[in-house]
């Protein structure tokens, strides 16, 4: 199976049957910032059936700076897109949503995730006939949907059937407005209701707060919904549906107050801190956390510890997250300008650091840097996950084996000799389900996609080492 090296980590939203579609939407998006900040877009369905997009690069606030976009788009139906792109998919072509349009009829896309057949797909539908105006995956579904016969559901269901991967789609048609989420939930969808009428879906529950949508429920693996009249019109792809909800949403990328799956993201990330505790505790005078994705990690580690739980390092809050930058060099200028050691807090004692994930090292080898100049006595590291080892094909910035940090320093030992600290330890798979919640009973993985960590995949994927 080829594997496409496109993959994003984004957020959707949607609205229907809410005047305020576009302005509900922004708001949505606004929360849903730190999955993507690449380019924004907003499309609607007008009351004609008409789809209006406005999309650019940039963050939300910068696309929308001119209050008149955000007026233009008119109607009760809207979805949208906070995006980041790999190398190979930059610019506003790439944006979403993705907007396509026949003699019949127009379609909006905007998707989450990363699909492992689409570079099968994109050949098999060329060779048809198809011309690809983007080279992002998002456009692939709209090439499917003009292949297929029935109604847009039947259609859609069709197309997704054809599709493996990852995803969390949200599409516009001029009949209406349909959510899919992928046959595994590797990739999370939630379902909310406006109390002034109208439902709303976003990547993380914490969008529906900012909006004033009361949580309904996660869509299901395998789920296609559509609103027909105000009703709630669910149906599933005819495949075998698993949960394998991918572990870093809990790990690094989803807000802390977001819920996944009934759980809540910092409470999964503060138990890790307690059984990072109970696994790798080692004698220190303070325990610090890296912002800010660790910081849960940390309070729960330092809780179970009775050490105090210091702000040793601090975070300039006008810089992006260095994981999600685009190039290699924009993540080590990014963490050279985004964190800062506090001397008078970290002098002459022995510092626990906290961190959630160690990818590619580059942050990890900075911060201790960083901490030794500011006179800490010892620097002990502790991860609260497990080795990031494999390639994640889902839609996190890992594909590529050679940038992960485990793939060339093999042992932990090489490790903390790469990122000069004076010790290191990693939360264990079994540690950090326990951590979750999830049970058992949903088979090995409980539920969730441990592949970057295990080299088990939800679906037919194996990394080979060698």
């Amino acid at each position: 199976m080829s594997m496409k090296q496109l993959n994003e980590e984004c957020g959707v939203f949607a609205v229907s049957g809410n005047p305020e579609a576009a302005t509900l939407t922004y708001y949505g998006l606004h929360a849903l910032q730190h999955r993507g900040q690449e380019s924004a877009g907003i499309a609607t369905l007008t009351e004609d059936g008409k789809i209006i997009c406005v999309k650019g690069e940039g963050l939300l606030t910068e696309v929308f700076a001119d209050p008149k976009k955000l007026q233009s788009l008119v109607g009760a139906t809207a979805i949208g897109h906070v995006r980041y792109p790999t190398n190979s998919s930059r610019g506003v072509i790439n944006a979403h949503p993705i907007v396509l349009s026949t003699t019949d009829e127009t379609i909006a896309i905007a998707f989450n995730g990363a699909l492992t057949n689409s570079d099968e797909l994109k050949v098999r539908l060329e060779k048809e006939g198809s011309v690809f105006h983007s080279s992002g995956e998002t456009e692939l579904l709209g090439h499917l949907l003009r292949r297929c016969t029935g109604t847009f559901l039947e259609r859609l269901k069709q197309s997704l059937l054809q599709i493996e991967g990852a995803y969390s789609y949200t599409v516009l048609h001029d009949s209406g407005l349909y959510v899919a989420r992928d046959p595994h939930g590797i990739r999370p969808l939630s379902m909310g209701q406006m109390p002034s009428g109208g439902y709303v879906f976003a990547s993380e529950t914490c969008a529906f707060d900012i909006v004033g949508a009361a949580f309904v429920r996660d869509v299901e693996p395998g789920e296609v919904i559509t609103i027909d009249n105000g009703e709630v019109i669910s149906s599933f792809l005819e495949t075998e549906r698993t949960h394998a909800l991918c572990m870093m949403e809990y790990v690094y990328f989803s807000r802390p107050d977001s819920d996944l799956e009934g759980k809540n993201v910092h409470a999964v990330r503060k138990r890790s801190g307690i059984e990072l505790f109970k696994e790798a505790h080692i004698d220190a005078d303070i325990v610090i956390g890296v912002p800010d994705s660790s910081i849960s990690a940390a309070i729960g580690y330092a809780e179970a510890s009775g050490l105090p739980n210091e702000m040793g390092l601090i975070k300039n809050r006008y810089i992006g997250r260095t994981f999600i930058q685009p190039t290699q060099e924009l993540r080590e200028r990014g963490v050279r300008m985004k964190i800062s050691a506090i001397s008078s807090i970290v002098k002459d004692k022995r510092v626990i650091l906290i961190d959630d994930s160690i990818v590619r090292g580059t942050t990890s080898k900075r911060i201790a840097s960083l901490l030794r100049t500011a006179g800490a006595k010892e620097i002990h590291m502790r991860v609260s996950s497990p080795i990031f080892k494999y390639p994640c094909y889902y839609g996190v910035d890992a594909t590529n084996p050679r940038e992960l940090l485990a793939q060339h320093q093999k042992t932990v030992e090489d490790m903390r000799r790469y990122i000069d600290v004076d010790s290191l330890a990693f939360l264990s798979p079994e540690g950090l389900i326990k951590a979750t919640g999830h049970s058992a009973d949903r088979g090995e993985n409980c539920g969730l996609c441990m592949g970057c960590f295990t080299n088990h995949y939800p679906t037919n994927i194996q990394f080979n080492e060698a």
